[in-house]
């Protein structure tokens, strides 16, 4: 491939354009669920030991403002509730209802498939030269927000 100005070379725009796709894709996985793709990620990202509230925000790139809304709309949909930390009560930590855990599982499901799906698609040299330039991206882009 001939690296040039257009658009559908740039790097930033593949990925964008690829998690675009995706994205729409697990949303309308989830839709069939009456979920959405950030409750699914969310429900993904719970532990079952509990986890802050602060420590989801950030690991899903999610602001506070959407977090505490999608959460605040799982817990009254009975998928999640919340606890003060026993060590530190200013802490709150989030846990799975039941119904929570079942819908996570389908979550769980749909991902795998998705995934299963990808890997048989693309031949196993493939798949291994992405996972590499996908490391040396993730390690550039982290030398840039350093600086």
């Amino acid at each position: 491939m001939e690296i040039n100005k257009d658009k559908k070379y740039f790097v930033d725009f593949v990925l964008r354009h690829l998690w675009h796709k995706t994205s729409r894709l697990y949303n309308q996985k989830a839709n069939e669920y009456g979920v959405s793709i950030s409750v699914g990620f969310i429900l993904l990202n719970v532990d079952k030991e509990g986890t802050p509230s602060t420590q989801l925000g950030p690991k899903m790139g999610m602001e506070p403002t959407s977090l505490s809304r999608t959460l605040k709309t799982m817990e009254e949909n009975n998928l999640i509730y919340r606890e003060a930390d026993i060590e530190d009560k200013r802490k709150v930590l989030i846990f799975l209802t039941q119904e929570g855990v079942d819908k996570r599982r389908i979550a769980k499901q749909v991902v795998l498939e998705f995934n299963d799906h990808i890997i048989s698609s693309i031949p196993k040299g493939k798949l291994k030269t992405f996972f590499e330039v996908a490391e040396k991206l993730d390690e550039a882009i982290d030398r840039e927000l350093n600086n």
